[in-house]
């Protein structure tokens, strides 16, 4: 990871070509905040899993569905460092223990501060919570708007993306697939 005043020092350059003058009283401290902002922004790269969740696992007779819905996210994009700004649903089965509730919407934060692409997040959730909780099945789904796509290019203000990963159960039977969608929907 670069230095702070290493950081600084690049976005100084950058409002330099884009032709601004970095010294001006208005952006002055610009070059600082952003540096800033940028660390609080990936600060998932210096999160691991294993601190999150923290040795949060009960033991637990539920195997009914577990879901946390509406899980707010912010990420960027890594192909134009421009945010997306969504939700994340997050279900599972458990099979013997179950996970510390905001444990879950940690997780999705810790993997939404690095920079991403929508689809891998929701992978990458999935994966993790199923690693974690040797669910009997997990389903996430992710709905963003991106910044890339209403600020710059074909400017579209009103699409949203939306992605899913299903493993164990929420793959195999389509009847918890259903319910997983039902419960997210009402």
């Amino acid at each position: 990871m670069l230095e702070k005043s290493s950081m600084n020092e690049h976005y100084a350059r950058i409002i330099e070509a884009i032709g601004e003058d970095p010294q001006r009283p208005g952006l002055k401290d610009t070059p600082k905040r952003a540096a800033k902002a940028m660390q609080y922004l990936t600060r998932g790269y210096q999160q691991t899993v294993e601190e999150i969740v923290n040795d949060a696992l009960f033991p637990s007779d539920c195997s009914e569905m577990v879901l946390v819905k509406d899980i707010e996210l912010y990420s960027l994009c890594e192909h134009h460092l421009l945010p997306f700004i969504g939700k994340a649903h997050v279900a599972y089965i458990p099979d013997g223990k179950v996970v510390g509730l905001s444990k879950v919407a940690r997780i999705v934060d810790m993997f939404a501060r690095r920079l991403q692409i929508q689809e891998q997040l929701t992978v990458e959730i999935a994966e993790t919570l199923q690693r974690v909780t040797n669910a009997a099945g997990v389903g996430v789904i992710i709905e963003a708007k991106h910044m890339c796509m209403m600020m710059r290019g074909v400017e579209k203000q009103n699409s949203v993306m939306k992605t899913s990963a299903m493993l164990g159960t929420f793959r195999s039977n389509q009847a918890t697939r259903n319910e997983f969608l039902s419960l997210i929907s009402q």
